[in-house]
């Protein structure tokens, strides 16, 4: 089932022109605060956006964690293999992927994008120009990023323990 009708109406008063935004994780490890970069990717952007405020994330866990790389989140089924129902189509840019960096999960193809997302541990350029950017975790929060990118796991990088997503919500900055 698509969740795009109802993204849609929950971004409808977004004015990245005159407003600034950020998501909030409330996770099981702590607080993650992503500052939004509408400048490079604004459809991406919308998107967590709303998927954040219809409460898609809620309850959800970082299926994929791999240390020194990323903490991946955001499937509904916490497989890595489910999405929104509609897809995103690429806004590759030039933001380079470093520590903290939000982009967004997909598979070979470049417009499949939906929900699923990654925050990096590191430098990650091999990534540059191949996944859209459009975030960034705040300093404040690589403390509860890289604490989840410590966590013990399985040998498909799956965390022993769920690392869950309590809440995510938007907050205009």
């Amino acid at each position: 089932m698509s969740r795009k009708a109802e993204v849609e109406a929950a971004i409808a008063d977004v004015d990245f022109e005159n407003k600034k935004y950020q998501v909030h994780l409330d996770t099981s490890h702590g607080l993650i605060v992503l500052d939004m970069n509408p400048e490079v990717a604004p459809e991406h952007c919308k998107n967590i956006m709303g998927l954040a405020k219809i409460g898609f994330y809620d309850g959800l866990i970082f299926h994929r964690v791999i240390s020194g790389f990323m903490i991946q989140g955001g499937c509904p089924q916490g497989s890595g293999t489910g999405g929104p129902g509609y897809n995103v189509d690429a806004e590759f840019n030039s933001t380079p992927h470093l520590a903290g960096t939000l982009s967004m999960a997909r598979s070979s193809a470049p417009n499949s994008a939906g929900s699923q997302f990654f925050i990096c541990l590191g430098t990650q350029d091999f990534l540059d120009g191949q996944y859209t950017v459009f975030g960034q975790a705040t300093p404040e929060s690589m403390g509860v990023v890289e604490s989840i990118g410590s966590v013990s796991t399985n040998g498909s990088d799956r965390p022993d323990e769920d690392v869950t997503i309590n809440a995510a919500t938007v907050v205009e900055v």
